[in-house]
């Protein structure tokens, strides 16, 4: 019986020990921590023949025919160098999905920002057209739990880069690439690096279809294949000598000359999100869906948690949760969405990265600026350099919300806004949790005054 360890015991790294499993493989799943929190799944999965190691750190054995990591893991982690030394295939969770579920056409998202409004939405048309086509990847479910369910029609998948990178056979039906900017540089090193592995799906891709908005990605047009698609909020001559598929036009997405549904019908701010209809909208199209089902899909879509999500309206005053924005990029598309003078709540685990144009919208739309997190007082530091005098350390969600309120009283303020141009690891398990904690906090502390 061939031999496989998978590393992590998360929703991932849980599906994939079952899918090996059921294909008649001996599997161990470990995890370096031993929380409690792991018990009972731990329980429900030796019961199901597989072993589980808690507070272990793997180390490559003789004998192992199989390694698969989960998104977290670094790709050249020294026990995963070792591992393909000594002639272990190692793969990520997704590769294993793919090999599973590969007689199935399969819809591949990625890029910066964007991907997961994106995915959402493209999720959200397939529905409407009758289409079992579930959101995995990023979002929703891991990619190997549909290996264990009825196949649904379609895979539609949001795919970051520590998958794509851990998944060298995967060639989607439709690729989409949302945006390009710097990020996860601690991981991969370099900007040329980070963008070959995006690239590669598309590449991979039968059809690829391009955000032709994006100032990277246009600048890098001729690298692409020359059949690739591309997208454009400014109309079909914007961006010549590429002419795009997909484009807005009167107040309507164009696809190959066909009136699809009208912009306003997203219920969505910034323009940024017009750009994700034009690549849902093409993705919708390429497989084969009908004008009005994408309408309807749009139309009734209710966004995305998290991502510029309206949590209340307070003394006229809205809250805003857009958590997600985990970058420069993302915060400060954020922030240019809302309406102004707007307070920011910013801070948490600091990533590397351009904040130029970040802090000129702070400088353009922010009344104040309240920091939290590890990143607060290096945030404080920069706000100082620029110049810019209305910033304050207040460390916690707690006092950040409170403090809104209080300056809310005394200024003309339109928005609260928690984008926080960092990760959230330093405070919270991840930003959905920090999200939600904003959400709770605003609940509470505002629904008492």
């Amino acid at each position: 019986m061939k031999t496989a360890h998978v590393i992590g015991l998360g929703r991932s790294g849980i599906a994939a020990a079952r899918v090996l499993a059921r294909q008649q493989w001996q599997v161990t799943l470990s995890d370096r921590d031993a929380a409690t929190r792991h018990q009972a799944d731990a329980l429900a999965l030796q019961a199901e023949g597989i072993t589980i190691k808690l507070n272990h750190s793997f180390t490559p054995a003789p004998g192992l025919d199989l390694l698969v990591v989960s998104p977290g893991v670094p790709w050249d982690a020294p026990a995963l160098v070792a591992a393909r030394a000594q002639g272990t295939e190692t793969i990520g969770e997704m590769e294993l999905a793919w090999r599973s579920l590969s007689h199935l056409p399969w819809l591949g998202i990625t890029g910066t920002n964007g991907k997961t409004t994106t995915t959402a939405l493209v999720a959200a048309i397939f529905k409407a057209a009758g289409l079992q086509a579930p959101a995995c990847g990023n979002i929703g479910y891991a990619a190997c739990e549909l290996a264990l369910t009825e196949p649904p029609d379609w895979i539609i998948a949001e795919l970051s880069s520590y998958q794509i990178e851990a998944a060298p056979t995967l060639k989607p039906t439709i690729g989409l690439w949302t945006t390009f900017t710097a990020d996860h540089l601690s991981r991969h090193k370099t900007v040329e690096n980070y963008s070959r592995i995006k690239a590669s799906l598309l590449a991979n891709s039968q059809i690829a279809v391009i955000n032709g908005d994006d100032p990277y990605l246009l600048s890098k047009a001729a690298a692409h294949a020359p059949s690739s698609h591309w997208t454009c909020t400014k109309g079909k001559d914007a961006i010549l000598p590429l002419v795009p598929d997909t484009y807005i036009e009167n107040g309507w997405v164009i696809h190959a000359g066909e009136q699809i549904v009208e912009t306003e019908a997203l219920r969505m701010v910034g323009a940024h999100n017009q750009q994700n209809l034009l690549m849902a909208v093409a993705a919708a199209r390429f497989a084969g869906i009908e004008a009005s089902a994408i309408a309807q899909g749009v139309s009734t879509f209710p966004g995305v948690s998290h991502r510029l999500e309206h949590i209340c309206t307070w003394r006229g005053v809205d809250f805003i949760n857009d958590s997600k924005a985990t970058n420069y990029d993302a915060a400060e598309v954020g922030l240019r969405s809302v309406a102004g003078p707007a307070i920011l709540i910013a801070g948490g685990d600091p990533k590397d990265g351009d904040d130029t144009a970040w802090v000129r919208q702070i400088e353009a739309k922010a009344i104040a600026v309240l920091l939290i997190g590890a990143a607060a007082e290096p945030f404080a530091d920069r706000l100082k350099a620029a110049a810019y005098p209305h910033y304050e350390v207040v460390q916690t969600m707690d006092r950040a919300v409170a403090r809104s309120a209080e300056i809310s009283k005394q200024q003309p303020v339109k928005t609260v806004l928690l984008s926080p141009a960092c990760a959230s690891f330093d405070q919270y398990a991840n930003f959905e949790v920090r999200g939600d904690d904003f959400r709770q906090v605003c609940t509470k502390y505002l629904g008492e005054m």
